[in-house]
């Protein structure tokens, strides 16, 4: 996954324009995006979306449930999960407990309405709060479900009181610098794809363009979007480009060659086992887009 487009769950409109906008996922809301007096609505409206659109999505469809915190989270998931949805998003997570605490609702729910045990994925908003930024370093073992793990800016600097997440030039401030590296850290340390924060003006098509590459540059690779029309964007900066095909390839055929040494020389430049695993992450990331 590149690209994850929010998409308000309560709005039959707006949901059918998303599938034409070339997400790889669509991120149904049920929880910000949705009032309180429309939750029920929302849950009706996107499940029987997901059934409509299962088959020949040309988009995951994932849903947001509202946080554990809220007490709506089961309301959501029973609503939901007889549709069958490829995964779930869970806000406002604060550290594996509650990953393993939605994979065995899970699971029940699977077991119920006749899916593959398994078969429904996580992708967890682990540092929208401050206890979520502290429990980020607790994430170590993998877990199958989890599809991918992100962050929040908008929802941290809520929760600690922050006037702003930026400064002056526009870039994070350190408390929200530290959530976007813990995210990333985290990511890895399970296995699971990291996914930057949302870039909310939407109609600064070259801020997003920027934000992407330097998040692609820091190891993230995917973005969420709250617009069609970041989408593009995201989706070429997280795409790896010909020549990083290109060379990526060279260095995992040239290992294979040697017989996999430790070492190998390209054009007079060492390259050694993490340049072979980075190498191997951009093809697999190329082969995933389609460009490989």
């Amino acid at each position: 996954m590149r690209s994850l487009l929010f998409v308000p769950g309560d709005s039959e409109k707006k949901l059918a324009k998303a599938l034409q906008a070339g997400a790889d996922v669509l991120l149904l809301d049920l929880e910000d995006s949705v009032g309180a007096d429309r939750k029920a609505a929302a849950r009706a409206i996107t499940s029987a979306f997901i059934g409509e659109n299962r088959a020949q999505r040309p988009a995951a469809l994932y849903v947001r449930v509202n946080d554990f915190t809220t007490g709506l989270t089961d309301d959501d998931l029973a609503a939901i999960m007889p549709a069958g949805p490829a995964g779930i998003m869970l806000p406002k997570a604060i550290g594996p407990k509650d990953i393993t605490r939605l994979a065995a609702k899970l699971r029940v729910h699977e077991a119920e309405n006749g899916i593959e045990d398994g078969a429904t994925r996580i992708v967890a908003l682990i540092a929208e709060t401050a206890a979520g930024v502290l429990a980020a370093p607790t994430f170590s073992d993998a877990c199958p479900r989890l599809a991918g793990v992100t962050w929040g800016a908008e929802d941290l600097s809520a929760d600690i009181g922050a006037r702003t997440a930026r400064d002056v030039d526009g870039r994070y401030t350190e408390t929200f610098r530290l959530a976007r590296t813990l995210t990333i850290l985290a990511a890895t340390a399970v296995q699971a794809a990291a996914i930057d924060t949302v870039f909310v003006n939407f109609r600064d098509a070259d801020a997003l363009k920027a934000e992407c590459m330097e998040a692609e540059r820091d190891g993230f690779t995917a973005k969420m979007a709250i617009h069609p029309a970041q989408v593009p964007i995201i989706n070429e900066a997280f795409t790896p480009s010909a020549d990083a095909v290109a060379h990526a390839r060279a260095v995992v055929d040239t290992f294979t060659a040697a017989g996999n040494p430790g070492v190998i020389g390209i054009d007079g430049q060492m390259f050694d086992r993490p340049h072979l695993r980075r190498a191997e992450r951009i093809l697999a990331r190329a082969k995933a887009a389609g460009v490989a």
